[in-house]
């Protein structure tokens, strides 16, 4: 049994095989830009895979994305319909979105840019930071895996909590959850910190929009964990700039890497992270990869396969 990697630095290749040699030691590892037989590669753990490259593997079995996200697969024109593809979405990839959601709010909470920036001026000046979490109306949007975690995390602190998402869904512990288009008015109008963690899809590109932002409170805030195209981005430095929305926190953007003229890197009042929410280690993509192909051997069902239809 062959598996190819693509997710990284080629350098990495000896550290996979070593985290392999662990969780699946029958498995011959290779790396994306070793020379080999194509037909002999049965599964790809892949980000970013070059265009047309997997459509070149005749005797593939599954596709493994190395991140929650699959848009970096789609995007090839030429990637084999008929494969499925299974999401790297891991306990551990849930637990990490879950603290970063709930580090980001707290940081908006307590107003902890300000605090930076003062730092970095030497500049010291008292300023009210009296809010706690039960002030702040947080609003999920995407209620997959991830964002069920963070709502719950949220809500043990303290935070008010409720979701929305495209079709009906349920958040757990009777939180509030609102669905469709014809709730989306409602979700944001009682949202004082909106997190978007929405799937990639043609009907989600660019919902971080003018318009949405005019329908949340006035000095609401924002943090967008989930793709870089759900943001409009002069949208976002507009209401930033005339204080509709207070503050932002960024992990994600288009294109990426942030280029480095963006006029979102020195915005006062924005956080950017370099999409780093929700990494799983190598340790732990190899321990599910395994699991994957070894299911998927025994012929069982795959949990978090792509759904074109869905578009996630």
């Amino acid at each position: 049994m062959r598996l190819i990697i693509r997710s990284g630095s080629p350098r990495a290749i000896d550290e996979w095989r070593e985290k392999f040699k662990i969780h699946a030691p029958a498995l011959d590892v290779v790396d994306w830009h070793d020379d080999i037989d194509p037909a002999t590669v049965d599964y790809a753990l892949v980000w970013a895979p070059d265009p047309g490259r997997l459509a070149t593997f005749p005797n593939l079995k599954l596709i493994i994305s190395a991140g929650a996200g699959v848009d970096h697969i789609v995007s090839d024109p030429a990637w084999p319909r008929h494969l499925r593809i299974a999401r790297m979405v891991t306990p551990r990839t849930e637990t990490e979105m879950a603290e970063y959601v709930l580090t980001s709010a707290l940081m908006l909470t307590r107003d902890v840019k300000r605090a930076i920036d003062q730092q970095a001026r030497r500049h010291w000046e008292l300023y009210d930071s009296l809010r706690v979490a039960a002030d702040i109306r947080v609003g999920i949007m995407g209620l997959g895996h991830l964002g069920i975690a963070a709502a719950r995390l949220l809500s043990r602190v303290g935070f008010p909590v409720a979701g929305w998402s495209r079709g009906a869904s349920t958040l757990p512990d009777g939180l509030p959850s609102y669905a469709g288009q014809a709730q989306f008015g409602e979700f944001l109008s009682r949202t004082d910190l909106l997190v978007c963690l929405l799937p990639a899809t043609e009907s989600t590109r660019g919902i971080l929009n003018h318009t949405t932002f005019a329908q949340l409170p006035r000095g609401a805030s924002l943090i967008n964990a989930g793709r870089g195209a759900h943001m409009v981005t002069q949208d976002v430095l507009d209401a930033l700039n005339s204080g509709h929305l207070h503050q932002a926190v960024l992990d994600v953007f288009d294109p990426e890497p942030l280029p480095p003229d963006s006029p979102l890197w020195t915005h006062p009042n924005i956080i950017i992270t370099p999409h780093c929410a929700a990494i799983p280690d190598r340790e732990e993509r190899a321990r599910h990869t395994a699991w994957l192909i070894e299911a998927n051997e025994r012929g069982e069902a795959l949990p978090n396969i792509y759904d074109p239809g869905r578009g996630y």
